[in-house]
């Protein structure tokens, strides 16, 4: 499909001098749908060019297309109308809701409005419905054309892809274990004395967060609430020494018994609803298996799909629960920025970013 639209929409980036920032940035590079137009920093970083003021984290070097862009200071007026956070949570908190009570719409990889009744936790194979609470949103806070949609922890994320296709099955209880790479700490990240040669069991928050955000994503839209889903999770979060991709390991308990085949099935046909799968950002196949015995390997796997793309395997039975694998998810793509632009690319299909509606712009000039 072409996913060209005849006009672009233009967008801003908050925190784009960040490692979240950065990726977001990397990702919007020839972006069909969206263009980059101001890039939004610290007080450090304002009135410097952004090539300059991004100490640049990721492979390769800025785009040549955002590298000339003067970086904006966080209560600069902002022209686009789609904005891209990868605030902080104390500087998301109040910013988000000005930028969307002013008319923006602000797709937020910070955790502070996650769990706010109102604002969608996307991720579109799994949930692609709750963003009806966009309109929700709109008609409760008085904003027209603002609104704030939200993507989960990365850890969440493999969790929520891998069990999303076993919803029919009925989930119960899952047990989780996470193996967390050091680029989910952002930048610089952790100490290199404390993960080099080492396993740190603690994760700041993330234990919470898979324990609940896990519910409310895989919950149903009930009116105009999301009713979590009726199933109980424990969750033990780990940071190890790898640069990028979350590992999780799962055990869980289906109030079916299907076969390991039935569940193997699942996740292979496993497919958003319309139009998730004709976005620019959604992969080809969101949970594939693999079936060799030692994968998924986070060096390996990480970059299916673009990054993606869930890789799953060692699925087994569990002496405990039933069943268990072994799941696995590049964080700071689908994790986090890549996540968000497949939330903004979402919106833009349902007609929910002002007038601009690139798929039916798309058709028009096929």
């Amino acid at each position: 499909m072409n996913h060209q639209p005849a006009r672009k929409l233009d967008v801003a980036v908050l925190g784009a001098t960040g490692a979240v920032g950065q990726r977001f940035v990397q990702l919007l590079e020839n972006h069909p749908w969206f263009h980059v137009v101001e890039v939004i920093g610290s007080s450090r970083t304002a009135g410097r060019p952004y090539g300059e003021a991004a100490n640049w984290v990721l492979d390769g070097s800025p785009p040549a297309s955002v590298s000339h862009l003067t970086v904006k200071a966080l209560e600069d007026e902002l022209s686009s109308p789609l904005v891209f956070s990868a605030l902080p949570k104390d500087a998301a908190e109040t910013r988000e809701v000005e930028l969307a009570a002013a008319g923006h719409v602000v797709c937020t990889n910070a955790s502070v409005n996650r769990m706010v009744e109102d604002v969608p936790l996307l991720l579109p194979e799994a949930n692609a419905d709750h963003v009806r609470l966009v309109e929700i949103q709109r008609a409760r806070r008085g904003w027209r054309t603002g609104a704030i949609i939200a993507n989960s922890n990365c850890t969440a994320m493999p969790v929520v892809m891998a069990l999303a296709p076993l919803r029919p099955f009925g989930v119960k209880k899952i047990f989780v274990v996470s193996a967390q790479a050091v680029s989910g700490a952002g930048y610089p990240g952790v100490a290199s004395l404390d993960i080099l040669d080492n396993i740190v069991p603690y994760v700041s928050g993330d234990e919470e967060k898979l324990e609940t955000e896990t519910l409310r994503m895989l919950g149903s839209l009930d009116g105009d609430r999301v009713k979590w889903l009726d199933a109980v999770v424990s969750a033990s979060c780990n940071r190890v020494p790898v640069v990028d991709g979350h590992l999780v390991t799962v055990s869980v308990e289906l109030e079916a018994r299907p076969s390991l085949d039935e569940i193997c099935a699942a996740w292979d046909r496993f497919r958003g609803p319309q139009p998730v799968p004709q976005l620019p950002s959604a992969p080809e196949q969101p949970v594939q298996y693999l079936p060799q015995i030692d994968r998924p390997q986070t060096r390996r796997d990480r970059n299916a799909g673009s990054g993606m793309a869930t890789s799953v395997g060692r699925l087994r039975e569990c002496p405990l629960l039933g069943y268990k694998f072994a799941a696995l998810s590049h964080n700071t793509i689908r994790g986090a920025a890549g996540c968000s632009i497949l939330n903004a690319e979402l919106l833009a299909a349902q007609g929910l970013l002002v007038d601009f509606q690139p798929l039916a712009q798309a058709q028009s000039v096929l």
